[in-house]
């Protein structure tokens, strides 16, 4: 155990400084939910496991009217495997290395996992607890949210019998959460062909790194650099002048976070003032956009430098229309919210873009919670993609959880978070919630969002504030006392 288990509250902080130590990437939760069941096995408690792999953990009343509909807690279990460049880290096989930085807890060089490994604490420090006075509980783990919420997309009829959900994936303190974004991806497949690369040719590669990347969601209005956008529009704006060809082009991980770096590697004829032109295109572009991020995105590096050519290189043509595509695609907020001042209504991630054996793949992430906007937005990628030659793949996406004020839920933790920690402020937020896929499956689900303050997830920034864990985990008991 590190010292994350001596934080307060430590029932919480000693679950969490466990799961630290657990594998949990998106589609790979096998470890933590067998570590899920042997807790709830330990104490004695009933569990389920539906087909997709999502866990129900019940937990019997301590009140003394224990007639009551339960209370379901639900935090998903995968978390964004996310690590700078020049970090030695395996997620498959290494515990993530915290580190304190006064009053927040980061990691060293990765994401943290506090998104949501917080809440899947919290609701394993509540299942143990035999100091608090509840109804009847339930706890729904799911799985793969950040991939696409598909865990909650395969819930099983029937796998809860509460009517009333407090999911603790929030992620901002003091804010009561009632609605949230609706999304879906987009897959662009772009036939490209690789020719031998004459002997007289050089090769220029630029490496650009140093953005702050973070969740294309609730981080998107920042207008923070997108590393792969930007070396599109570097290489393509050496296209329009010299002939190159693209080796390779590589950026971004994951539909949810905004890439932070990219790699390129492009053949020009060797004669030296063509290289060197293109160099000066290149260097010229990038310490523009530099100069543009210099406020939201300052830390922003690049390296171009030139090296002996490859064997072979996607035609002119095709690193054109490879370079055009990307140019072409959206990115960042397309709309802001004409219902809740400061929200974002439409947005769209250029999350990933890579080559492989004669196809160009680039994966559109958009979100909205007007799900006309969000058709109008895949329908504009679409158009792109079409007019490129670029096949496209439409995902299946997620609905939005249209907000209640008038939730009989929202009034009980309104009340209490105001006695216990203060007024809190009512909200929606532009990052898809699983509360929108577990209302449709479950109708008349009365549904709440609220958590401690995280700050930069889907980045190697990612860092939750320590004290309001505490303040967090307060108000949730007193509310679940509250309800018995």
């Amino acid at each position: 155990m590190t010292f994350v288990a001596d934080l307060e509250p430590k029932p919480v902080w000693a679950y969490f400084d466990r799961i630290l130590t657990i594998p949990r990437g998106s589609k790979k939760e096998e470890q933590i939910r067998a570590y899920v069941i042997s807790v709830a096995e330990q104490l004695g408690l009933e569990y389920e496991v539906d087909e997709t792999g999502n866990v129900a953990v019940r937990k019997d009343a301590t009140a003394r009217d224990s007639s009551g509909s339960p209370t379901i807690l639900q935090s998903h279990l995968d978390m964004v495997q996310e690590k700078n460049s020049d970090v030695d880290f395996d997620f498959d096989r290494d515990a993530i290395r915290p580190l304190l930085d006064g009053e927040y807890l980061t990691a060293e060089g990765t994401t943290l996992g506090s998104d949501n490994g917080i809440g899947v604490a919290t609701m394993l420090a509540i299942m143990e607890a035999d100091d608090l006075s509840h109804g009847p509980l339930e706890f729904l783990f799911t799985i793969d949210e950040e991939t696409g919420l598909t865990g909650a997309g395969g819930l099983a009829d029937g796998l809860l019998r509460g009517r009333r959900l407090i999911n603790l994936d929030s992620e901002e303190e003091r804010v009561l959460t009632i609605g949230c974004a609706g999304g879906a991806d987009s897959h662009l497949h772009l036939s490209v062909e690789r020719r031998a690369v004459p002997g007289d040719s050089t090769a220029v590669s630029i490496r650009l790194s140093g953005l702050k990347g973070g969740h294309s969601g609730v981080d998107i209005h920042l207008q923070r650099g997108n590393a792969v956008k930007i070396l599109a529009r570097a290489l393509h704006a050496a296209a329009l002048v010299e002939p190159i060809r693209v080796v390779d082009f590589a950026g971004g991980n994951a539909h949810n976070a905004i890439p932070r770096e990219a790699d390129a590697t492009v053949v020009v004829p060797a004669a030296a003032d063509i290289a060197q032109r293109v160099r000066d295109i290149i260097e010229t572009e990038l310490t523009a956009v530099a100069s543009e991020l210099r406020t939201p995105d300052p830390g922003m590096t690049f390296q171009v430098t030139t090296e002996s050519a490859p064997d072979d290189a996607l035609t002119e043509h095709d690193s054109r229309k490879l370079l055009a595509l990307v140019t072409a695609l959206p990115h960042g907020v397309m709309a802001m919210s004409n219902d809740i001042d400061g929200l974002v209504e439409t947005s769209t991630n250029c999350a990933v873009v890579r080559e492989d054996d004669g196809q160009a793949f680039v994966l559109m992430s958009s979100r909205s919670s007007v799900m006309s906007s969000l058709s109008a937005l895949r329908q504009r990628i679409g158009a792109i993609a079409y007019l490129s030659g670029a096949d496209l793949h439409e995902k299946d996406g997620y609905p939005a959880w249209q907000p209640d004020v008038d939730s009989a839920l929202l009034k009980v933790v309104k009340e209490v978070h105001e006695r216990i920690a203060g007024e809190a402020e009512i909200g929606a937020v532009h990052a898809g919630l699983e509360c929108g896929i577990v209302g449709e499956k479950y109708p008349g689900m009365d549904m709440i969002s609220f958590g401690p303050q995280i700050d930069f997830p889907h980045s190697p920034d990612e860092r939750v504030k320590v004290a309001s864990v505490a303040e967090f985990y307060d108000v949730l008991r007193a509310v679940l006392a509250e309800l018995a």
